[in-house]
């Protein structure tokens, strides 16, 4: 058996060694990496990284709240890839802390860093998640320090890579995604578009810089930019604006829980063109509301309806043991995270955290959400698929490659 609580000393010669084994990070990661101050008040737990095959994997995700469709979709995701891991035969198990459960980040920055220490006290060699950026960056910014591999799922924001070189993610970021819907806009023969967004939210800001960036680059003008919150119930003023504007196209890039109230204020006032969002529209609730969806789209990270065979397979099996209703994308980034881990432990022959990253670090992964490439940064360069709606349900309408091309089309 491994020797498991070593202290926070040990942690941060870990934490070097990783900094030198990710090779070409950038001076920000480098730095991040070697910080041995900890921000928690507490000391770190860390494993030594014995001879031992098991991947120790503390999962963070949320489980309470407006957002715990995500987290049901976390851990019935990882509940069936550690199933198939531990039954298959690449050499490595995994065994997921916190008595196998995903610990509860809330949707709240503060909660996700008890949710972090939770983990931690079980000693992992790796944590997975979390969904969303604002409280993966916290998370990200400890990790560095602890040395500890983060492998985010969902978290877009740019920056949450950026604080260190043991932080990867298999999720696209937001300027990249901004920029596809742009050049789908731009595909579809759209001149002018309408943006509302949430200001008090990184998310939705960072996803309407990038798309108005593109649109500019792209010929097509941003009419009208209007500004909400996330804890508006009413849209009438911003969708009149839109309407007024002349916009084609709306673009709202917000979560979940509002996409059906900006919606149905679109259409009441009036707006008959397409409406698009992001991946936080990912499991919108469509109902009463079938017809104004239609003519709307959302970028995501994989659609269900992909004829890849890792995908098909994937949802075969994900239905089959827990139906559709958890069947997003949220549990597909998780799936995949606990393949990577594997692929990693098998790039570098270790299990130990620093063994983990030098394997994560470059790698190359086929999985639900296609082909991924961790660059320098940690960031995954992959393919972005197009949903639409067909009478409130969700429906896969194409993919983009990374230079913005159809790779795959629905038919």
């Amino acid at each position: 058996m491994k020797k498991r609580n070593r202290v926070l000393a040990l942690t941060v010669a870990a934490a070097m060694s990783a900094s030198l084994l990710a090779g070409c990070g950038s001076s920000a990661q480098q730095g991040g990496a070697a910080s041995s101050e900890t921000t928690t008040g507490t000391a770190v737990a860390a494993s030594d990284g014995g001879e031992d095959n098991i991947i120790r994997v503390g999962v963070v995700c949320s489980m309470t709240g407006g957002s715990a469709i995500y987290g049901e979709g976390a851990q019935n995701a990882i509940d069936m890839a550690v199933e198939e891991i531990n039954a298959g035969d690449s050499g490595y198990k995994i065994e997921i802390v916190n008595g196998g459960k995903v610990a509860d980040d809330a949707k709240d920055a503060k909660q996700a860093m008890n949710a972090y220490n939770k983990v931690m006290a079980d000693s992992p060699e790796a944590i997975v998640g979390s969904f969303f950026s604002s409280v993966t960056l916290p998370m990200a910014e400890q990790a560095s320090k602890d040395g500890m591999l983060l492998l985010a799922t969902g978290a877009t924001n740019a920056d949450v890579t950026l604080k260190g070189s043991t932080i990867f993610r298999n999720c696209f970021i937001d300027p990249y995604q901004g920029k596809m819907a742009a050049l789908f806009a731009k595909d579809k023969g759209f001149t002018k578009a309408a943006v509302i967004y949430a200001k008090d939210d990184d998310y939705s800001n960072g996803l309407k810089d990038a798309f108005i960036e593109n649109c500019e680059a792209n010929g097509i003008e941003v009419a009208y930019t209007g500004e909400c919150m996330t804890t508006d119930t009413d849209y009438s003023s911003q969708a009149a604006q839109a309407v007024a504007s002349g916009a084609e196209l709306l673009y709202y890039p917000c979560f979940l829980d509002t996409v059906p109230l900006l919606v149905g204020a679109a259409r009441n006032a009036g707006f008959t063109g397409a409406i698009m969002g992001g991946d936080g529209w990912d499991g919108s609730d469509t109902t009463g509301l079938s017809a104004q969806f239609d003519d709307c789209y959302f970028t995501n990270h994989y659609s269900s309806e992909d004829t890849a065979p890792a995908v098909q397979n994937f949802v075969q099996k994900y239905t089959e043991k827990y139906g559709t209703e958890s069947l997003n994308a949220c549990a597909a980034l998780y799936y995949d995270a606990m393949y990577m881990l594997v692929q990693a432990a098998e790039n570098a022959g270790g299990t130990d955290t620093a063994s983990l990253v030098k394997g994560m670090t470059g790698m190359s992964f086929t999985g639900v959400g296609g082909d991924i490439t961790l660059d320098e940064n940690g960031d995954a360069i992959k393919s972005i698929a197009i949903n639409t709606y067909v009478d409130g349900a969700v429906k896969w309408t194409e993919t983009l490659g990374s230079d913005g091309k159809v790779v795959s089309k629905a038919e």
